[in-house]
């Protein structure tokens, strides 16, 4: 199982360090991960292996998400089960 988390916001220092590190505590592997700063803001996708949570998914968007208010960005987390179907043509 694998999901997709997003982030995006304005850069400051630790954005990367701070997801990563809350994903390692629960058992996330992060898979694929691409950045970039554009004049100022930060975009970040991870592609990340769920299969060995240590919680429920909800509650890996609800600690991204607290995350994300703490750093400055908001932070999305999207099944790939979800994105998969969204993007079906």
């Amino acid at each position: 199982m694998n999901a997709v988390i997003t982030v995006l916001g304005k850069d400051n220092v630790g954005i990367l360090a701070a997801v990563s590190g809350e994903c390692a505590k629960v058992g996330v592997n992060i898979v694929e991960v691409t950045q970039s700063v554009l004049q100022g803001m930060f975009a970040m996708i991870m592609f990340v292996d769920i299969s060995k949570i240590t919680i429920p998914f909800s509650e890996l968007v609800d600690m991204l998400t607290a995350k994300g208010e703490e750093k400055g960005v908001k932070i999305h987390v999207m099944h790939e089960d979800i994105f998969n179907a969204m993007h079906k043509i």
